[in-house]
């Protein structure tokens, strides 16, 4: 399993800080990054958290998944791994 986690049906007013916090309860977290829309520059909802070890990504799926957070309730699983794109 990766270490990434791939967050889904964040509340709009969520920052970076808040779930730091959050994710914080199930160890170490390393990075945090809100995806934004390009041309907007509203938040789109998702973000992906990178935790210290393994095992912490696997336990804040665990943890996480479906818990209610500022009124949502959250989706979290493993991230998939970032394919590189090849044109032709």
């Amino acid at each position: 399993m990766n270490r990434k986690v791939y967050v889904a049906n964040l509340p709009g007013q969520a920052t970076e800080t808040e779930l730091r916090a959050l994710f914080s309860k199930a160890g170490n977290v390393i990075s945090v990054k809100m995806v934004q829309d390009r041309q907007t520059g509203q938040p789109r909802g998702i973000a992906f958290v990178e935790m210290s070890t393994q095992w912490e990504g696997r336990r804040a799926v665990s943890m996480l998944n479906r818990q209610d957070f500022m009124g949502k309730n959250l989706l979290v699983k493993e991230a998939a791994e970032k394919r590189s794109f090849r044109g032709r």
